[in-house]
């Protein structure tokens, strides 16, 4: 299959944002200016202000002087590439590859997508109405090549189909400019006689080369196809992707939900062929309006479940909002690792961490309270508390370490403990009183002490006395005391845990 590009030219970007904006600028001459080296010069102007004789660099006064009814704007900074970016998302509607090509154009891979449309002037008409109805005025072009899509929506006409292999007859009459050189470039071939391609895309490329440069023959040979040339999409294209298009909006939950199943269905069917299984997905729906909605969810392990993926997307499928419809629904499984399938034992009810039914109402539990609240936490080989665990990088990660629990350890251990007053008798005695956040605590059992000291090869400080404390509500809890018992009372008291 030939390769297919378009090259989507914004002849007026920032002025008709402009215009959308303010709608009253629509039939008035104006332009967007900026300071340049001490003096305020055109950025940018509308079709109105180019007719009658104003050009970009420009000085503002001098645009004045030729139309005085000019109206003047500050240019946004940065404004093209927002816009080219916003525009290249909206865009993927129409195919999955769409790049920026700064600073006023788009181009897109459009291999095998114009049959959808079921013909390429069809598609290109339907992207030029839509882009219009946004306020865009645009030049557009279709060609095997990025180099003449690009040559031909510039220099061509408002809308061109290239046939393909016929690009090398397409860019012949028109100018050196058109193959994306430097200005500089562009004067030598002019001063050489050499107005249009056809002058010289037959001459030896040694001359060329020697003459005006290495980038003009890279050009000529990546206009006619001699170099592929690729483009770097906005959105990075996934490996494991669907998309489905709708001959008419959706604007049901039912039909979100049939839609999603399709893609899930096929996805799922190119993972299991290669004993694969989707970690983090999302789904995406591109509204008539332009805007996108989005749902993303993950797994505790590789899964190619359809029914059970299914479910963990229609936790928040209400939360969609169609409003006018929905014309694009995709499916990108952004993480994806191999499948490992667990021999099962006939005689094994019990399968622990290798039950996928677990990992399953674990990812279902995840996606209804979010924010990666659930954690698995392996022993540490250490003896100082805070650095006694840590968390699992999977929910089937071997335990290499046994836990060290010569004593009683909390079921919750803040990650830092909290300072609290305390009342306590003699040396080595524990507290008969603390008070934490405002509350008076009676204890009536205790145990301890537990002398932890530091791991001196990590850090230096003082030993820790820890009790283990319960009150009269039968609340228990793990203080410690930070130092020596002395006189002159240098050592603190503080909360580290609680006990079920």
């Amino acid at each position: 299959m030939n390769r297919r590009f378009v090259s989507i030219w914004f002849r007026y970007l920032k002025t008709d944002w402009f215009i959308r904006r303010q709608p009253a600028l629509k039939y008035q001459a104006f332009v967007l200016s900026a300071s340049q080296r001490g003096r305020m010069v055109v950025i940018a102007a509308n079709a109105h202000a180019l007719q009658q004789g104003v050009f970009i660099g420009m000085a503002v006064a001098d645009a004045r002087a030729i139309i005085p009814s000019l109206q003047v704007l500050d240019d946004k900074p940065g404004l093209s590439n927002k816009l080219l970016t916003g525009i290249a998302g909206w865009c993927i509607r129409f195919t999955p590859a769409v790049a920026t090509d700064a600073p006023d154009g788009l181009m897109l891979d459009v291999t095998g997508c114009a049959h959808l449309w079921g013909s390429e002037k069809a598609y290109l008409a339907d992207i030029c109405k839509r882009l219009q109805e946004f306020g865009y005025s645009i030049h557009i072009a279709i060609a095997d090549t990025i180099g003449a899509a690009w040559a031909i929506a510039r220099f061509g006409n408002t809308m061109a189909i290239v046939e393909p292999g016929r690009q090398l007859e397409a860019i012949r009459l028109l100018p050196p400019a058109a193959l994306r050189i430097e200005d500089e470039t562009t004067g030598k071939l002019q001063r050489a006689g050499l107005c249009t391609i056809g002058h010289f895309i037959k001459m030896p490329a040694s001359a060329l080369h020697r003459r005006f440069g290495p980038l003009l023959l890279q050009r000529l040979q990546q206009a006619t196809g001699q170099e592929q040339e690729w483009i770097q999409p906005v959105q990075p294209l996934e490996p494991y992707q669907e998309r489905l298009p709708c001959i008419e909006p959706i604007v049901t939950a039912k039909g979100i939900e049939i839609a999603l199943e399709q893609l899930l269905n096929s996805v799922c069917k190119r993972l299991q062929n290669e004993h694969k299984g989707l970690r983090a997905a999302s789904f995406f729906c591109y509204r008539v309006d332009g805007k996108i909605e989005c749902l993303t969810i993950g797994t505790s392990r590789a899964s190619c479940n359809t029914l059970h993926l299914f479910k963990l997307f229609q936790v928040d499928i209400d939360t969609l909002e169609p409003a006018l419809g929905i014309e694009l629904f995709t499916l990108h499984a952004s993480k994806v690792e191999d499948l490992h399938i667990q021999q099962q034992k006939l005689w094994q009810e019990e399968a622990g961490l290798n039950d996928n039914g677990l990992y399953q109402l674990l990812d279902r539990i995840q996606g209804k309270i979010k924010n990666a609240a659930i954690h698995r936490y392996l022993p540490a080989e250490h003896y100082w508390p805070e650095r006694s665990y840590q968390q699992a990088a999977a929910l089937d990660q071997n335990i290499i370490a046994g836990w060290k629990l010569p004593r009683p350890r909390p079921l919750q251990l803040l990650p830092n403990p909290e300072p609290i007053e305390v009342t306590a008798p003699i040396p080595d005695y524990p507290p008969m009183l603390f008070r934490y956040k405002g509350t008076l605590h009676k204890i009536v059992k205790a145990d301890g002490p537990e002398r932890i000291e530091q791991e001196w090869w990590l850090q230096q400080g003082k030993h820790r006395d820890y009790y283990v404390v319960e009150n009269e509500q039968g609340n228990r809890y793990w203080l410690f005391r930070l130092g020596h018992y002395d006189a002159v009372k240098t050592y603190q008291w503080f909360l580290h845990g609680f006990f079920a």
